[in-house]
């Protein structure tokens, strides 16, 4: 026999549960407005310290008040200086630190380290670091590597296309430079001049996932005629209207402490500080963490997503999640008007479970790119929608590209 509680009294426990998660996520969410106050100070005076300056950070109010009064760059993202913290807006542990123009030419002169403290100093994160040439980032073409997509694709397709995998700016190893704010404009201009122009792509067919996907439009929208189908997995598209970069925040990355996923966005992407002390932990100490899943998994080479994901600096990941996912948010009506208007072929791949990218985006893109075709991917989320079906996307690609032939 089977007992259940009635209706009604399943209704009144959700009415008594959600006031009392929305008050538990109120306070964890003040103590890490309080401790990412105090790690501001703490990481101020250590910067100091070890690199004889305090190393810019998004608290300053200095910095709120100019873009308040458009005293800045349109690259960058409002969610970087306006993201709310009740210390911080009280001046509490105030620590006033003196905010350097980044610059996206990267000066190779300078006497500062190519890296902070912070970050890994190993042969391996600083692998982009030449000679003195000008710095561009890594790609690769038609390799064979095991764990990507490109293995499943045809012979015909190896044949006719040029298959190019990228690393972004600040990602795997491309370079990572620290006076760079890793804009969607710095994005755009090292993917043209480390491949579009030294490789002569004419006509190119673009495939993003997540992030690359605002990428993608960007420099789509910067060659119009020179594309002929975009493909975007997982777009995390918000609207441009209001305060487009604060509604992408809150969409994309908003305070919620389940799932255990949302609540990683919304901690590392809402805390500078904490976000630069889990840094500081697992990816200045990767080669330590790599080998103990070595020993655990008694395997000798470790999945490339394993690894990819300390290839990073926090400067890089942070500055490119707020400038290009928020930042970004500003500009992608504009690129989908364009891309529009001269007919290139729009493709959107998203998994139904994903908790990262959410279905309200993709049901937003859609209304705002009619022509686009959506594909929904059952029992999917923000990985598995490419990691686990690398055959059948290759095959739909495939399809797509014969077919704007």
């Amino acid at each position: 026999m089977f007992m259940s509680l009635p209706l009604s009294s399943q209704k009144w426990l959700t009415n008594c549960v959600q006031p009392l998660i929305s008050i538990l996520c109120c306070l964890v969410f003040l103590m890490f407005d309080l401790l990412d106050s105090v790690f501001c100070v703490i990481y101020g005076y250590l910067d100091k310290l070890i690199e004889g300056e305090a190393l810019p950070c998004c608290c300053s109010n200095w910095e709120r008040q100019k873009r308040r009064m458009n005293v800045t760059d349109d690259d960058m993202s409002d969610s970087l200086y306006e993201r709310r913290n009740i210390f911080r807006e009280m001046g509490f542990l105030r620590y006033e630190r003196k905010r350097e123009d980044s610059n996206t030419n990267f000066d190779k002169g300078s006497a500062r380290s190519v890296n902070r403290w912070s970050d890994c100093g190993c042969d391996s994160c600083l692998s982009w670091v030449n000679d003195g040439s000008e710095y561009k980032l890594h790609f690769v073409v038609k390799e064979p590597l095991l764990e990507t997509v490109f293995p499943y694709f045809s012979e015909k397709t190896n044949h006719e296309y040029r298959l190019i995998g990228i690393d972004l700016l600040g990602f795997g190893k491309s370079p990572k430079p620290r006076d760079c704010s890793y804009t969607l404009q710095d994005h755009v201009e090292m993917i043209e001049k480390s491949v579009v122009l030294p490789l002569e792509m004419t006509t190119f067919h673009l495939v993003a996932h997540s992030m690359g996907c605002i990428i993608a439009l960007a420099l789509a929208a910067k060659y119009p005629k020179n594309v002929k189908s975009i493909t975007l997995v997982a777009p995390p598209y918000t609207s441009s209207e209001g305060d487009a970069c604060l509604n992408a925040l809150s969409m994309l990355a908003g305070k919620k402490l389940w799932s255990p996923l949302s609540f990683g966005s919304s901690f590392m992407s809402w805390y500078e500080h904490l976000g630069r002390t889990v840094c500081l932990v697992y990816c200045r100490n990767h080669r330590i963490w790599e080998s103990i899943l070595k020993f655990i998994t008694r395997r000798r080479d470790l999945h490339f997503l394993t690894t990819d994901m300390t290839r990073h600096t926090h400067h890089s990941a942070w500055s490119s999640m707020h400038n290009v996912l928020c930042g970004g948010a500003k500009f992608v009506d504009s690129y989908l008007i364009i891309l529009t208007r001269v007919g290139v072929r729009i493709n959107v791949i998203q998994g139904e479970k994903d908790q990262v990218v959410p279905m309200e985006c993709c049901s937003k893109f859609e209304l705002k790119a009619p022509n686009a075709e959506i594909n929904i991917i059952p029992n999917a989320d923000h990985g598995t929608v490419l990691f686990g079906r690398e055959k059948e996307f290759a095959l739909s690609l495939e399809h797509i590209w014969e077919s704007c032939c």
